[in-house]
């Protein structure tokens, strides 16, 4: 699944493309992907001009110009964006399966946006487990209520990062990776940043400590921004915003190396399961 970084790369290289773009129809093909009445979805988005494209946490939020209605895309664990026109192909999601101009829409262009100058926005999904919803303000302010702080932003302190672990029973790891609790943070990223920070994501965290904290926080900090200037991590499963892989990949220190030796002291990294999901750290660097 796209995390933060990969999900602002493809905001980005979106939003330059579509910017001013008026949708004049919209084709769905599966309708359990549009939470809500698929027609009533179909007849309100017509004739939306596209403002800005603003993100919280893995979520896109699709503005539109002098109107109370956000348009709400999720590419959960397989969708693809992709935007073409008459010169470019602007994409980003799940690498799989890769396409071009001329296989546009494939069987998994679930819902298909057509916009002004004859561009269109294919919403691909293989497991179809993203989703597209309509919602106006007020319903926009309760969807942005269930997300946390973002790590990215002023709100993001250490101070707020301390309280996250206060009496939580849970593992550091399981705090992290809780999207109600810190915004955007997936497998990936908290593994680096623990690595960063010398801290074992498996500590129970109300045990961190402040000063461990401190360093967690700046490990966050520096990760995801590094992530985001490198256009992202590219596996099998992630293509950034203009088709293209992200160059962060070169730079994991734990994740996706179990078994191989620690950049820092050459221990064999380890590998377990942290709340279902498959967790790398250094036994002899991270505490």
């Amino acid at each position: 699944m796209p995390e933060l970084p990969e999900v602002e790369t493809v905001r980005k290289d979106l939003l330059r493309l579509l910017r001013g773009s008026r949708i004049v129809d919209v084709v769905i093909q599966k309708k359990k992907m549009v939470h809500g009445s698929a027609r009533n979805f179909q007849k309100i988005i017509k004739g939306k001009t596209i403002h800005s494209i603003k993100r919280r946490g893995k979520l896109l939020i699709f503005h539109f110009t002098n109107e109370d209605q956000f348009l709400l895309i999720h590419l959960k664990m397989t969708g693809q964006l992709i935007c073409r026109d008459k010169k470019k192909l602007v994409g980003g999601g799940h690498g799989e399966p890769k396409v071009n101009k001329e296989e546009l829409p494939n069987k998994y262009s679930h819902i298909v946006f057509s916009l002004t100058n004859g561009g269109k926005l294919f919403f691909n999904d293989m497991r179809q487990f993203g989703y597209v919803r309509l919602v106006n303000e007020k319903e926009l302010n309760k969807v942005l209520g269930n997300f946390g702080v973002e790590p990215l932003s002023k709100y993001f302190t250490v101070e707020v990062l301390r309280n996250l672990f206060k009496k939580r029973k849970t593992s550091l790891k399981s705090v992290l990776l809780n999207q109600t609790l810190l915004a955007g943070l997936g497998n990936i990223y908290v593994d680096e940043a623990c690595y960063m920070a010398g801290i074992r994501p498996t500590r129970k965290a109300a045990r961190v400590t402040e000063a461990e904290a401190k360093r967690l926080h700046s490990a966050i900090i520096r990760i995801l921004k590094k992530s985001i200037a490198n256009r992202g991590t590219t596996f099998s499963s992630y293509r950034d915003g203009l088709g293209g892989e992200g160059a962060f990949v070169r730079l994991l220190k734990v994740y996706g190396r179990a078994g191989k030796p620690c950049y820092k002291c050459k221990t064999a990294l380890k590998k377990v399961k942290v709340s279902g999901r498959g967790t790398v750290y250094c036994s002899k660097c991270q505490k």
